[in-house]
């Protein structure tokens, strides 16, 4: 079996490149959209402003900025061999923007009464990371 194969035999996990200067810049304390404004690419920052927005009450600001991280995601995804489907680790530092968007769209879709996007959200986000959906939800 090759080493990273799954036990199942399945697609191996994807691995997003890091990219330490939004993570860096949002534990220092920049805003998050500065973040966003300077790194557009980074899943972390959409997710950050998602949390902050969905924290503050503005759960339909938070949906917009999950989705835009969710679809940053995806196409980072699919530059790194992801084919739609198999693990994103929540181990690998560089994939939680990605998960915590994922994850942060199915709370804002539940919200705003989306309850098929939630549920597909939230198994997405199983299939993706189990250790991400414990973690995050």
């Amino acid at each position: 079996m090759a080493i990273h194969e799954n036990l199942l035999g399945g697609p191996p996990p994807t691995h997003l490149p890091d990219d330490p200067e939004p993570r860096r810049l949002l534990a220092s304390g920049t805003a998050p959209a500065e973040v966003a404004a300077e790194y557009p690419t980074s899943c972390l920052a959409w997710a950050q402003l998602a949390d902050d927005a969905f924290e503050a009450g503005r759960t339909v600001e938070s949906y917009a900025y999950a989705r835009t991280g969710y679809h940053r995601g995806l196409d980072a995804l699919r530059r790194s061999g992801w084919k739609g489907h198999g693990p994103v680790p929540f181990e690998h530092e560089p994939n939680r923007g990605f998960l915590r968007a994922l994850h942060a769209l199915a709370r804002a879709a539940q919200a705003i009464g989306e309850q098929d996007e939630y549920e597909r959200c939230t198994q997405f986000l199983k299939d993706s990371s189990p250790t991400a959906a414990s973690t995050l939800g």
